[in-house]
């Protein structure tokens, strides 16, 4: 839409939130919801910048006060337990977002909230309790979710566990062109969240276990893809069924080990060597890199964000690919959405970032998460944005090797099933638009 401010056009505004242009008289923007000033007059009748009411709209993307140890899930989740304690298997929350609940007056005037979350006085959108969400499961695992700045709703969830020394993080993406994506999100991160703190309860081996630890990855995205198509009544028989993503890592001193589906990604930033990125992207981009184009070239297509594999109703295949890595040392495990690598996709520039992060703010994961998240916003935030956090402390004298897989390790099974470019039956579908 055209419009721009100018000394002769006062009514014209862009959006303070988003920075999208409005059209002469408008309140609040189109692109989302936020409310515009406007524009007052000096004495000699040009044009003012107000810094007024539009501000009070900015309270939608400001984050919320940080989280406190023990918390964890979304609010009202059922299956959220205290750190080192075995959730009920398939718990979910069926919680209403805040959208659904009975709406306070708006923050921007004090006007009514209709039911599609705007109000009726101001055109400003009211905040949900997902437009930013700090969990964290223990000292060394965190995470932050937040709705960025373009877009209305967060189809993005996080869910977070620890059982013993091994921490669990789990990102799912709803689809946004599929409705009720949010939902689904939601419930398959919580239903894999629940069964992977469970399911590490009830293992008792000597050592971590890398075929173990894949096998029980492996049910957790079932489990997700079972809570997907049950999140909403009539799943089924949509043509277009809520779905998302899946990324979910399990960290230990001595081994982690991912799972996923879609373009969720988990990396591996030891403190010494190499960062890697641990997930193989299931997107047309992917199928780019592996036709021989750059991921630079292939991030930067048309259809980098158009997705080859999901959860949900009219996902023909919904068993995770698995991936092991032995850390030799110290470092970080980071779980995200696309709304964070689409600003930066390399292992060594996420690498940087929170070696940044934890350099001026010290290694508190949801402190860093949520820099991280910061970050992202303030170079457009045109995707909603997870990142999870958890601090690995390696193991104590040893010398294995940086990046040694489970196809190299003795006594594991290979877990990387790599799919050849072009291989999947069924067409891919948009999790989200390009950036700009």
């Amino acid at each position: 839409m055209d419009g721009v401010v100018t000394a002769g056009a006062p009514d014209a505004a862009v959006c303070p939130a988003c920075g999208e242009a409005a059209g002469p008289g408008a309140r609040f923007c189109e692109a989302c919801g936020a409310v515009l000033a406007p524009a007052s007059t000096t004495p000699d009748g040009t044009a003012a910048q107000s810094t007024g009411p539009a501000d009070a709209a900015a309270d939608v993307a400001r984050p919320a006060a940080p989280a406190t140890p023990g918390e964890q899930g979304d609010p009202g989740d059922p299956g959220a337990t205290v750190a080192g304690a075995a959730a009920p298997q398939g718990a979910r929350d069926g919680a209403p977002d805040a959208a659904d609940a009975e709406p306070a007056p708006c923050p921007a005037c004090g006007g009514e909230i209709a039911p599609d979350g705007y109000c009726l006085e101001c055109g400003a959108r009211a905040p949900r309790e997902r437009d930013h969400v700090e969990r964290r499961a223990a000292e060394h695992v965190g995470g932050v979710s937040d709705v960025g700045v373009r877009r209305r709703r967060n189809e993005d969830a996080l869910a977070l566990g620890t059982a013993g020394d091994v921490a669990v993080l789990v990102v799912c993406d709803g689809v946004a062109s599929a409705p009720d994506s949010d939902r689904a999100s939601r419930a398959a991160a919580q239903a894999a969240r629940d069964l992977l703190v469970g399911g590490l309860g009830a293992v008792e081996t000597p050592a971590p276990d890398a075929g173990a630890w894949s096998r029980l990855l492996v049910a957790a995205g079932h489990a997700a893809d079972a809570a997907v198509r049950a999140a909403v009544d009539d799943a089924a028989s949509r043509e277009d069924p809520p779905s998302c993503t899946f990324v979910a890592a399990l960290a230990g001193p001595t081994l982690l080990v991912a799972a996923w589906l879609g373009d969720s990604r988990v990396y591996w930033l030891p403190d010494a060597g190499p960062a890697e990125q641990l997930t193989e992207d299931d997107s047309l981009a992917a199928e780019l890199v592996a036709g021989g184009m750059t991921r630079e070239q292939a991030e930067r297509s048309r259809d980098a964000h158009a997705i080859t594999r999901w959860l949900g109703a009219d996902a023909e295949d919904a068993t995770a690919r698995t991936v092991a890595t032995r850390p030799a040392g110290p470092g970080w495990v980071l779980a995200c959405s696309d709304g964070l690598w689409n600003y930066g996709s390399a292992p060594d520039v996420v690498a940087g970032l929170v070696r940044d992060a934890v350099d001026r703010l010290g290694p508190d994961p949801v402190a860093v998460a949520r820099d991280l998240v910061g970050w992202a916003n303030a170079r457009g935030g045109h995707d909603n944005v997870t990142v999870a956090l958890a601090r690995v402390a390696g193991p104590a004298g040893t010398d294995v090797a940086p990046g040694t897989t489970a196809e190299d390790d003795p006594g594991t099974v290979p877990t990387v099933r790599r799919r050849p470019a072009g291989s999947l039956a069924g067409g891919p579908r948009t999790a989200a638009p390009p950036t700009a």
